[in-house]
């Protein structure tokens, strides 16, 4: 990202991008509690600005070293908050444009499952697999192809079983670790909008649908 701060900081509409996806989570009448895993060393998440979220909102300085490593952290330490049938939404703090739309389409699809799923969207560009020297060696079918959102929505203990048991390199999302275990994880129909922070132009874009998105509800 080049933006002198770790990507969950970077400015977006005036405020750091975690507080946009943080606050849509605490701010959804369907979620009873939001932790959010840190590294041991962050200093930065306190000073942000969570007024409306002091009800939910529990900060966990126990992230690793991978994203998987972090999830599982986290869940062993909101352990003693948490039932084994309980159902966890993992989120990136990189996706600020999730909707209250979104949320409740996961949460009603999935229902009571007993596995979960997750938000994706069917692959619609044309892929290419490409040499070392990036030369189109190969077009890829798109058939039954879906890119992978968050939330993605488990059990308690379906997900901390799986990444206890999963082979770490092989886990990229919480989704693939549940399959490591020969389950099937639901996909639901997620927006485009929902996408994940990654270059600089990306900030300029998320903050026009934030901006729409307010008017919207201003109206």
């Amino acid at each position: 990202m080049g933006a002198g701060v770790p990507k969950q900081y970077a400015p977006l509409a005036g405020r750091p991008l975690i507080e946009h996806a943080v606050h849509r989570l605490c701010a959804h009448l369907r979620i009873e509690q939001v932790f959010v895993v840190l590294a041991p060393s962050d200093s930065q998440f306190s000073r942000c600005d969570w007024r409306g979220c002091e009800a939910k909102l529990s900060a966990l300085y126990c992230g690793g070293e991978t994203r998987a490593a972090s999830v599982f952290n986290g869940l062993l330490a909101a352990n003693d908050a948490l039932d084994a049938n309980d159902w966890v939404l993992v989120h990136d703090a990189a996706r600020p444009c999730l909707s209250a739309t979104d949320i409740d389409r996961l949460i009603t699809e999935i229902g009571d499952s007993e596995v979960g799923g997750l938000l994706a969207v069917p692959v619609a560009d044309t892929l290419k697999r490409a040499n070392a020297a990036q030369e189109a060696v190969q077009t890829q079918g798109r058939d039954r192809l879906w890119r992978a959102q968050t939330p993605q929505m488990f059990r308690y203990r379906v997900l901390i079983e799986a990444l206890r048991r999963a082979d770490i390199a092989a886990v990229t999302d919480e989704s693939s670790a549940v399959e490591q275990t020969g389950a099937k994880p639901r996909l639901v129909q997620g927006s485009a909008e929902n996408f994940k922070i990654t270059y600089p132009e990306d900030l300029a874009l998320a903050e026009l649908i934030l901006a729409r998105a307010s008017h919207s509800a201003g109206k």
